[in-house]
């Protein structure tokens, strides 16, 4: 009989769901606080069900001998060493929609509480005081409302602002113009947004591109009086920089259920005017917490028991028969996709995936989850294989897939294009009989290229000389290469490089290599290998 430990506070209906389906399970809630104990004892549990108090940390999954499944009751899993728990062979799922429209209130709650100052003016009367014309606020009715990611919690908030008889406009590269229309929201530029909006609400995880993406120069450009709402992750504002503009004047208020350090002891937006704050309560609803817990028991007790896998942030769904021969195709699959997603920034409308040969005949459903988890990954950190799907519907994006004969020289063969608002962008590659993956063509171009971690991706003019004055630019900046793979169409047209670096490539290094003659684009990409 398989054990599974719960070592956060999660619903009873959760023990007894493991407990129907024939699984033992030790209700600890408090033990996730203590890591050395918690280390002491994970190793005689096969599967660990947890919230954000556990912190399965590198230590504790080396001591986890016998554990398959992490399961988070919720979306975040920065408390989760994923790669650690990856290279154990533990699965780690999640519960991605679970809390959802709990999230979603919280935002417009808190948009009302800094529209009419709620807080102060309840703290105040209840004080004593009648204090009715400090507390003049405003009204959100005709307000147009900037979403900042508006993807599954963003699109609820959205559809309840346009209920309130807000303007809603969204910046988010993913949504495509007709979900924007089916939403009620006008599609438009980050810029544009920060620009327009009365009240901002952001709804974006937190990566690389949008850390700090309201900032002092982004708050510069803002309506004077504007109010701000992060129910998101804390970090995607500059918080210091709020608070000065607060101090300012410049923004009449803002409304954080997150912060950069959590628990949030002190902060810069604390004790400022206006400024509403409550401790991470948007996932905070008996509703939410039933429905995470419900979810994620009956995951991993169907996982331990019958093998079946959902909502995995480290592995698809494929079954045990079919997974040595797939293997090899999910890391083409996952390239492809990764390689297409970080060269997008501009709206994605379609995704087309064309399988040839011998993979034709495999399991492409799985294949397409991961392709569309690579395409996405790079601006929505959380989607993983299994939500990759149902976050490209919500998103209205089309995906077309196409299986067929071989017909050209590849015994196998994936191509994959991204039909975006201004381009197609497409990338194919095969696996050979080494069962390593290649890259076999980009835009039309031919080329065969074995990704490392750490790939340097140019187009440009083809020109005599330009690879001189590349090695060059590259050997000053003391980056080596590792591989170099090349590709035109014929002499003088367009050309592209495709660079195995050794290290990381710096945007100093990119700015340079854009100021070479001929250059069209340059960008760092990175990979697992």
């Amino acid at each position: 009989m398989a054990k599974v430990l719960i070592s956060d506070k999660l619903s009873p209906t959760a023990v007894q769901i493991f407990k129907d389906k024939g699984v033992e399970v030790d209700y600890l809630p408090d033990l996730g606080k203590d890591k050395d104990k918690l280390i002491e004892v994970i190793g005689q549990y096969d599967g660990l069900a947890i919230r954000s108090a556990t912190k399965a940390t590198e230590k504790v999954i080396a001591a986890a001998d016998n554990l398959k499944v992490i399961g988070r009751a919720g979306i975040g899993v920065d408390n989760v060493d994923i790669e650690k728990a990856t290279q154990r062979g533990i699965i780690v799922m999640n519960t991605p929609f679970g809390n959802s429209i709990t999230t979603a209130e919280h935002a417009i709650a808190m948009m009302f509480a800094v529209a009419r100052q709620i807080p102060a003016a309840d703290v105040s009367t209840q004080a004593g005081k009648w204090e009715k014309s400090k507390f003049m606020g405003v009204e959100i009715t005709s307000k147009t409302l900037g979403i900042i990611g508006c993807g599954n919690i963003g699109g609820i908030v959205a559809t309840r602002a346009v209920g309130l008889k807000m303007k809603v406009i969204a910046f988010d590269p993913f949504l495509s113009p007709e979900r924007a229309v089916e939403l009620g929201v006008e599609k438009v530029e980050l810029a544009d947004l920060f620009k327009r909006a009365d009240f901002i609400s952001l709804h974006t995880p937190l990566t690389d591109k949008t850390r700090n993406i309201v900032s002092a120069e982004a708050i510069a450009t803002m309506k004077d009086g504007v109010r701000i709402i992060n129910c998101a992750r804390g970090g995607l504002v500059d918080e210091v920089a709020l608070a000065e503009a607060i101090k300012a004047g410049k923004v009449a208020g803002a409304a954080f259920d997150v912060f950069t350090e959590e628990p949030a002891k002190e902060n810069p937006l604390f004790g400022l005017p206006n400024v509403v704050c409550t401790p991470h309560l948007g996932a905070s609803t008996s509703e939410a917490q039933e429905n995470v817990a419900i979810q994620v028991a009956e995951q991993m007790a169907d996982y331990l028991v019958n093998g079946a896998v959902s909502n995995a942030l480290n592995m698809p769904s494929i079954t045990a028969e079919e997974a040595p021969r797939l293997t090899p195709f999910i890391k083409l699959a996952d390239q492809l996709g990764s390689f297409a997603g970080q060269l997008t920034e501009s709206g994605l409308k379609g995704i087309r995936i064309e399988y040839e040969g011998d993979v034709a005949e495999m399991n492409t459903r799985a294949l397409t989850s991961v392709v569309l988890a690579g395409v996405l990954k790079p601006l929505l950190q959380t989607v993983n294989m299994v939500s990759a799907p149902a976050v490209a519907k919500e998103r209205g994006i089309t995906i077309e897939e196409t299986r067929r004969e071989q017909q050209g020289n590849y015994e196998n063969y994936i191509r994959l294009t991204l039909v975006t608002e201004r381009q197609e962008r497409s990338v194919a590659g095969t696996v050979f009989g080494d069962a390593k993956p290649r890259i076999i063509q980009i835009k039309g171009i031919n080329m065969e290229a074995e990704l490392g971690e750490n790939m340097l991706y140019i187009t440009n003019k083809d020109k005599p000389g330009f690879i001189g004055r590349l090695g060059t630019l590259l050997g000053t900046s003391e980056l080596n290469i590792a591989t170099f793979n090349l590709g035109r169409k014929q002499a003088g047209d367009d050309a592209i490089a495709l660079i195995e670096i050794d290290g990381n490539i710096s945007d100093k290094v990119i700015s340079q290599i854009e100021a070479l003659e001929g250059v069209v684009q340059a960008k760092a990409l990175k990979f697992s290998v």
